[in-house]
């Protein structure tokens, strides 16, 4: 029964959060049921048992109340590497988040600050590369995404796990193939 975990939505039945993907244990799941802080939208065929009640687990849930999305997203590092699609934006590959660092594009002994602004993501070898210079550009200069970007960014990484009564709510602006 470990494996049965539920996609958590927002009352308009997008996920609260893509990355991570925002999901319940199949314990907090059957608690938040029971407590009517959400609604079942789907279920697994595995059951769960008490003295006084029969449940199947639930696979999806919606929340009850509208959680608002942050107008602001957090300037994090994850965050930086997401905006930038794990991309370094000196050489343009690709590469995991532990390979990635933060690059001011105006250097800190230069008065540049630590951003949104200033900040791209960037692979070891060109950050070395750039170092303290101010006349490397960015592919793509270096802007505060706005919550919707980053969550649109966040929809193009999908997780491991994807059990099938998700995918119509994971995707839900996707082109629906005829």
């Amino acid at each position: 029964m470990q494996d049965h975990p539920a996609l958590v939505l927002n009352a308009d039945f997008r996920p609260l959060s893509y990355f991570p993907l925002s999901t319940l244990s199949w314990q907090d799941a059957v608690t938040a049921v029971v407590k009517d802080h959400v609604s079942v939208v789907a279920e697994y065929d595995q059951v769960v048992r008490s003295p006084s009640r029969e449940l199947r687990l639930p696979s999806v849930v919606a929340m009850r109340s509208y959680v608002p999305m942050p107008s602001r997203v957090a300037f994090t590092r994850f965050n930086v590497f997401l905006r930038d699609r794990f991309r370094c934006q000196y050489c343009g590959e690709k590469f995991p988040s532990s390979q990635l660092t933060f690059e001011h594009v105006v250097p800190r002994s230069r008065g540049g600050v630590t951003a949104w602004d200033n900040i791209v993501a960037a692979c070891d070898p060109c950050n070395l590369k750039k170092g303290n210079r101010s006349d490397m550009r960015p592919i793509r200069w270096p802007r505060e995404p706005s919550a919707r970007e980053l969550m649109a960014a966040k929809q193009a990484f999908p997780p491991n796990y994807l059990h099938e009564s998700w995918l119509d709510y994971l995707y839900w602006d996707s082109e629906i193939e005829p």
